[in-house]
């Protein structure tokens, strides 16, 4: 900050006379035009602004900045000695402009996304393609995690997340995509071996697959393991995508995404189960981020396109 060296010695409790820092530039501005006027033209002010900011500077430092005469504005000897700090406050206050704009220029074309893995398909994909063809340059960081990272933290910008919970965290702004349901599956070879279950009260003599690991949990797991004896579970499998491959392969009827009825014609759908134990699928953004043009236009691309995927296929 720009101040007398009197003023620091004599009044430790006086606040900063410089309550705007702009007041630099119009001291600089003067100090090398040599006239108020030729500095507002730099500055892109009015002289008699200029002036009055220059007085107004003079009064709060109780230091006589400049002579007037008909010549300009001529420095003073004070104005001088505080000429290498007012510098060197214009050089700092660049290089923050410069490392600022930078860093934004790093980060603001980087979306950093992460969901399950099973969501990284050619349908989000061709999403994701499409709004590189309509926004412009863009790049994506890819994040698949089965384990629930910390959006709010900034560890990640954008998380679409499958949760059968409410989303405890306030902060972050959620948009509800869909709603899935499940049912139960089996593939084509295993139907053609026997007669297939289309109710709960026709579930036994088969082989089930059932969820193992972070799904254990999932209350479609729980309603089938309550419905099952010990002996007919065939397999556990520790995500949707090994249950789908366990499934097609024959080993057993497993639990699938009821979309999968119309989406997929190597299975055969089973039993619908209860709409309660669905799960809800979120948009979650950290708010941060939100304020990125880019990630607000990618959030209005993204949802209605993947919404609408996941009702229908």
């Amino acid at each position: 900050m720009l101040v007398s060296a009197l003023t620091l010695c004599c009044s430790t409790k006086m606040k900063s006379v410089f309550q705007n820092l702009s007041d630099v530039r119009v001291f600089l501005a003067v100090m090398r035009a040599g006239s108020t006027l030729a500095a507002s033209k730099t500055l892109g002010m009015a002289q008699p602004t200029v002036a009055r900011r220059i007085e107004a500077l003079e009064h709060v430092l109780k230091l006589v900045l400049f002579e007037r005469n008909t010549q300009g504005f001529t420095a003073t000897q004070d104005a001088l000695m505080l000429l290498p700090s007012a510098e060197a406050v214009e050089k700092t206050a660049k290089e923050l402009d410069a490392t600022a704009a930078r860093l934004a220029s790093s980060q603001s074309r980087t979306i950093r996304i992460t969901a399950v893995t099973d969501a990284f398909n050619p349908h989000l994909s061709a999403i994701l393609k499409g709004f590189v063809e309509s926004y412009g340059s863009m790049n994506f960081e890819l994040i698949p995690s089965d384990e629930a990272i910390d959006i709010s933290a900034g560890n990640v910008d954008i998380a679409i997340r499958w949760t059968n919970k409410e989303i405890e965290d306030p902060s972050l702004i959620c948009r509800n995509l869909a709603t899935i349901t499940h049912s139960l599956f089996a593939s084509k070879s295993y139907a053609a071996k026997s007669d297939l279950p289309h109710s709960e009260s026709e579930m036994d003599g088969y082989k089930y697959l059932v969820f193992g690991g972070n799904l254990a949990v999932h209350p479609v797991n729980k309603w089938l393991l309550k419905r099952i004896n010990p002996d007919q579970i065939a397999m556990t499998c520790q995500d949707f995508k090994a249950m789908k491959t366990a499934i097609q392969m024959g080993a057993g009827i497993g639990v699938l995404p009821t979309r999968f009825m119309n989406s997929d014609d190597t299975l055969v759908h089973c039993i619908e189960l209860p709409e309660d134990l669905g799960s809800t699928v979120w948009l979650l953004v950290n708010p941060s981020a939100y304020r990125r043009p880019e990630v607000k236009a990618f959030t209005a691309y993204f949802a209605p396109r993947y919404s609408a995927h996941l009702r229908k296929n």
